[in-house]
């Protein structure tokens, strides 16, 4: 069967009847099926439809190795996942600080990390999306749609590039929509490789990245009972000022040399582990790092004994960390300004009320001039690159000196234990005294 329609442009063309709701439009001797258009304009504009393509899918495919499965840091300052970061950290941070509540504020802060991880994984999707329906639209969009005659616009031939790679990448299969060319049908077969693939990657990537978070933050709990919450240098010193704390401040330096290390291998591959936040708003990674970094500072710079050998050495693999997580950000201008500006974390009222923690435990600081530019020295190594971090992650540094508060769990319990101490001296004493009396008493006898 044949007919003739009349077009825009009133130019009378004759369409052919294929069957099954497809036309045939028969015009100068030419044949065009589906809704394949010619003419220059029509190759440039497919031409560019394909290189658009090229684009997405590489682009995802290098964020996602890079991300995903490369255990190094990040290269390359145009990359997805940067962007991402770039575009949304900031005005989230901004709508925090709006907030005038601490804990409603750190609550906001705590929500970015997990989702920023499923939106950054909808956004390859979507982006993998647009690079298939580019190239499908490149091919001419060669598909046969049970919804009627495809429209000879673009837009609404590319509805259906869209819904197709839509499908095919989640791996649905309707068929509803009919591939009519090879080229179409290989590349419907590559998308939904590609889509399977991105499931298993997913499904392997967040057990990954949960299990590092899960070992990050045991050591953090555990460090409130060694140094307080938020953890000082002072506070872990001053709890140390035992018999045989000595040798119990070397088995807990050697576990935060491993610490910093396992932080510098899994921030690194998974630099987005470094938006989620503690469980407890005093608490960090960076804050606990940092006051790590601290104690190593002081036990370097004015303690001499069996400890200082261990600080030395977590001292490095913690500023390690420090300094190649700013640059996985991109820290550098920050951290290069901060050398210029020097932000003084120990200021003299800070520095007076160290050298006072710090004389309680019998350690000298302030009358040796010498051991306080040894830490001065000690402190400008790594301050400028962890208050970088700081300012970028919205995570509060730790002070020097904890801040005495009314109910304080750990001093209730030295309290507690000093009595049952003093108790069991002074039962030891009279237990003495009895027996010399009793001996007094059978010599008199």
């Amino acid at each position: 069967m044949e007919k003739r329609i009349s077009i825009a442009d009133q130019t009378a063309v004759r369409v052919h009847w294929k069957g099954r709701g497809r036309w045939e439009k028969v015009s100068s001797g030419k044949v065009y099926e589906g809704a394949a258009h010619t003419g220059s304009e029509d190759f440039a504009l497919h031409l560019a439809a394909l290189i658009a393509g090229v684009i997405c899918c590489l682009a995802v495919a290098l964020d996602a190795f890079q991300t995903i499965i490369l255990p190094r840091r990040p290269t390359g300052r145009f990359r997805i996942t940067r962007f991402f970061f770039l575009a949304t950290w900031g005005p989230w941070a901004a709508l925090a600080q709006w907030t005038g509540n601490k804990r409603v504020r750190e609550q906001i802060y705590s929500v970015y990390g997990p989702l920023s991880l499923l939106l950054l994984l909808l956004l390859w999707a979507l982006l993998l999306i647009l690079g298939f329906s580019f190239f499908f639209y490149a091919l001419g969009s060669p598909f046969t749609d049970v919804m009627g005659v495809q429209a000879a616009a673009g837009l609404s031939r590319y509805r259906t590039d869209l819904y197709v790679s839509g499908t095919t990448l989640f791996t649905l299969g309707l068929g509803d929509v009919v591939p009519h060319s090879l080229a179409a049908r290989a590349l419907i077969i590559c998308e939904s490789g590609v889509g399977l693939g991105f499931v298993a990657l997913v499904i392997g990537y967040l057990p990954v990245l949960y299990q590092a978070f899960s070992r990050r933050e045991v050591s953090i709990a555990l460090l409130d009972a060694r140094a307080g919450s938020p953890p000082t240098a002072a506070e872990l010193l001053g709890r140390h000022g035992f018999e045989g704390g000595e040798e119990a401040l070397v088995d807990l330096l050697a576990e935060w040399e491993r610490w910093s290390a396992e932080i510098l291998e899994s921030h690194i591959s998974y630099p987005i582990l470094c938006f989620y936040r503690s469980q407890h708003d005093n608490q960090s990674w960076l804050s606990a790092l940092v006051a790590m970094l601290d104690t190593c500072a002081l036990l370097i710079s004015v303690i001499e004994g069996p400890q200082s050998r261990q600080a030395q050495l977590t001292f490095v693999m913690a500023r390690h960390a420090v300094v190649d997580l700013g640059h996985v950000f991109h820290l550098e201008e920050d951290v290069a300004l901060l050398r210029r500006v020097e932000r003084d974390r120990l200021p003299p009222a800070e520095f007076d009320r160290l050298c006072g923690a710090l004389g309680e435990g019998h350690l000298r600081l302030c009358g040796d001039p010498a051991s306080a530019n040894r830490l001065h020295t000690i402190r400008a190594l790594y301050e400028p690159e962890a208050i970088a971090l700081s300012d970028y992650l919205r995570m509060p540094l730790p002070m020097w000196t904890s801040v005495q508060r009314e109910k304080d769990q750990w001093r209730l319990l030295t309290k507690l234990r000093t009595e049952a101490e003093a108790g069991r001296v002074a039962s030891h004493l009279s237990d003495r005294a009895r027996s010399a009396y009793l001996r007094e008493d059978e010599h008199g006898h």
